[in-house]
């Protein structure tokens, strides 16, 4: 396998930190959308922002550009640009071999080293003598962490791609997702009336009273290898001296089993009905299926192919089942088959957000292989 010269690793290295230092959480993904755009457009590609923005819940579209190839198959590369709210500045520094972020808060790793990845992968397919064996699709997508909304708005008739990649899970690189969950979130509010906590209690009915009955008789956490449910916020009351009239509560329910999922769904609102009845409280519940599950056949193209790329780099790949999702749910929920690759990347989500440099180059050493394997495989048209 051709590997990655020192110059690309460390022109990989500058991208991602510029990436990281712009500041992107889900539904303001403006500046970077822009910034990657013009970096597509210098290494010589035409990129295309589509109009997902209005109905993702974000200030921009996806982006997306195509390389050529010398045959007619064609792989998807795609990364998302948003990132969970920044809670420090974004100011990445180099800590004993890794990245992470200088102040107290999430590096972006998630999802730029992924985007980085694909804009030096980018630079060294348009610079490169001859057009790669099979053609490249990029795309960039918003409003991934919020519900996969940007993915889920992207035209896929456009795509020319018989399968895809997607490098967005923070495990180890070897990782192959083969199964992802379905992911139902729930929307309660509680309506209960207030009055004076103090001389006229009996007078109320308090709506956080009837959440806490509700959800101290839910089972909640990990309920099987294959299923979870939580709590996530809770909001409600005025006042110490007020019987709380309303109470707002947002949950959810995972699972890689549509029937089990619907299960625990069912029983949560059960609950919820029930401790609202008891405290006389009225029940507004919404119920919203974020994404759809999937499970891939082992022995799938496009994972055959991954594993022959992860050997080529020297990883030991491992199919793995994952409780969380990536764009990779709604492409295979659109007909497109779809596979996450591990990237490397630890804690996600938290404060101590951090990528090696060897997982970052390595990244792009496995990107480089898929399209090399690709090329060699007679079976990548699908």
């Amino acid at each position: 396998m051709r590997r990655a010269r020192d110059a690309e690793r460390e022109k990989l290295h500058d991208t991602f930190v510029a990436l990281c230092r712009i500041s992107s959480p889900s539904g303001h993904e403006r500046p970077c959308t822009d910034h990657v755009a013009r970096e597509l457009a210098r290494i010589g590609l035409d990129v295309d922002e589509d109009d997902a923005g209005p109905s993702a819940g974000a200030d921009a579209g996806n982006l997306f550009a195509r390389i050529p190839g010398r045959g007619e198959r064609s792989i998807l590369f795609c990364a998302h640009l948003d990132t969970v709210p920044a809670t420090a500045p974004l100011e990445p520094e180099l800590v004993d071999g890794g990245w992470t972020n200088a102040g107290d808060g999430i590096l972006g790793a998630d999802n730029k080293a992924a985007v980085a990845v694909m804009l030096e992968l980018a630079r060294r397919l348009a610079g490169a003598a001859a057009p790669p064996e099979v053609g490249i699709e990029l795309l960039f997508t918003v409003s991934e962490e919020n519900g996969l909304h940007g993915a889920k708005a992207f035209d896929v008739t456009r795509l020319h791609s018989q399968f895809g990649y997607v490098f967005d899970h923070a495990t180890p690189i070897g990782e192959i997702v083969v199964a992802s969950p379905t992911y139902q979130r729930i929307e309660v509010e509680l309506r209960g009336r207030a009055a004076h906590a103090g001389i006229r209690p009996e007078d109320g009915r308090s709506a956080i009273v009837a959440a806490a009955r509700a959800i101290a008789s839910m089972q909640l956490g990990r309920l099987d290898p294959e299923t979870t449910s939580n709590i996530g916020t809770i909001a409600g009351g005025t006042a110490t001296n007020v019987v709380p009239e309303r109470c707002r509560i947002e949950a959810e329910v995972r699972g890689l089993a549509d029937q089990r999922v619907e299960e625990v769904l069912t029983d949560m609102i059960d609950r919820f009905q029930e401790a609202a009845d008891a405290a006389e409280c009225d029940l507004d519940l919404t119920v919203q299926r974020m994404f759809s599950g999937y499970r891939a056949k082992p022995r799938a193209v496009q994972i055959e192919l991954a594993e022959r790329a992860l050997r080529a780099c020297g990883y030991q790949p491992r199919q793995i089942v994952t409780g969380g999702g990536s764009d990779a749910n709604a492409f295979e929920a659109a007909g497109l088959p779809c596979t996450n690759l591990a990237n490397g990347t630890e804690r996600n989500h938290q404060p101590d957000e951090r990528v090696s440099v060897d997982a970052l180059e390595g990244m792009l050493e496995v990107a480089i292989a898929l399209i090399e394997e690709a090329g060699h495989d007679g079976e990548a048209s699908g």
